[in-house]
């Protein structure tokens, strides 16, 4: 029996909670795998920081300019869309996110995204990639119904327990 995608968020919140670095488990022929880098990821999240505030800091008289342009770009479309989406969950089914990743719609870059807006889906199909720790984890409908709206969008960072799709569940 194939695990459900809700045993294997489970098996991942714990080896987040506890120190084992390394899971194995093999059900009937389904292997998953689960690995903690904490040293990459150490050592990833100290370069990044450091280089955007060196960026900002740069380009001082730029900045008053570029701020606000971007931030309220940035900020009234993701209140927008958790807005839209609560005033319609009522309804919609929301396929979240699983994981802290990067949301992909397509298996690659030059492929055609997985689903589009009024796409029929099951619950085994294959909606999206988010990829955490250089782990591709394929997110499957889990209802069925039509794609009603796609919340985010190709390559961007994601949260666990974000919604990434809403669904008219049939």
């Amino acid at each position: 029996m194939p695990l459900k995608m809700h045993e294997i968020r489970e098996l991942i919140r714990l080896m987040d909670e506890t120190s084992i670095e390394e899971f194995e488990l093999d059900n009937d022929g389904t292997k998953l795998v689960m690995k903690k880098a904490l040293r990459e990821e150490g050592a990833a999240t100290a370069p990044v920081s450091p280089a955007p505030v060196q960026q900002v800091a740069s380009p001082a008289p730029i900045q008053p300019t570029t701020p606000p342009a971007t931030a309220p770009a940035v900020q009234p479309a993701p209140q927008n869309v958790q807005t839209e989406a609560t005033e319609e969950d009522s309804d919609l089914h929301a396929i979240e996110s699983p994981m802290v990743g990067t949301f992909y719609a397509a298996p690659s870059p030059d492929s055609d995204p997985y689903v589009k807006k009024g796409d029929q889906v099951n619950e085994k199909t294959v909606v999206c990639i988010v990829e955490a720790m250089k782990l591709m984890n394929e997110i499957e409908a889990e209802v069925r119904g039509e794609i009603v709206k796609i919340l985010v969008e190709n390559g961007q960072l994601v949260e666990y327990g974000q919604p990434l799709f809403l669904v008219k569940a049939d």
